[in-house]
């Protein structure tokens, strides 16, 4: 595969990809019901083995966790173009500070950016698995 140039589009997908990183995890520690803009009804999560489809069902899952409030710590961005019409592939590690806990708790998480025809992406793919160990 050829090298994308500088300025090109490997820079323009690291850009969306950081950008989408900062915006998903400043809803999800502050207004968590509002992620589900983010996804469609084809969307689909795979939560610590659990698959849940479409966006009300994702909603209701990620709106119901067992706990109020967390900070997410991301300690790596990894992003490449994927073939899928100008998606985006993001590969998120990090910790989850939950309120009132003393450790940190590690994670790992995938997601597959699709764009749209107004110019906005939505996660098609969300892949989440606390890191134990």
């Amino acid at each position: 595969m050829e090298r994308v140039e500088k300025g090109g589009m490997e820079d323009q997908v690291e850009i969306v990809a950081r950008a989408f990183v900062d915006h998903y995890y400043h809803l999800f520690d502050n207004n968590r019901p509002s992620l589900s803009s983010l996804y469609q009804h084809t969307s689909m999560l795979t939560f610590e083995g659990q698959k849940i489809l479409g966006v009300d069902d994702i909603s209701k899952k990620l709106t119901h966790l067992p706990f109020d409030h967390c900070k997410h710590f991301i300690s790596t961005i990894d992003c490449q173009p994927s073939p899928l019409a100008g998606g985006i592939l993001v590969f998120v590690s990090g910790y989850i500070q939950l309120l009132g806990e003393e450790h940190q708790l590690r994670f790992s998480q995938m997601f597959q950016l699709v764009p749209m025809p107004q110019g906005s992406f939505f996660i098609q793919n969300d892949i989440f698995r606390l890191n134990y160990g």
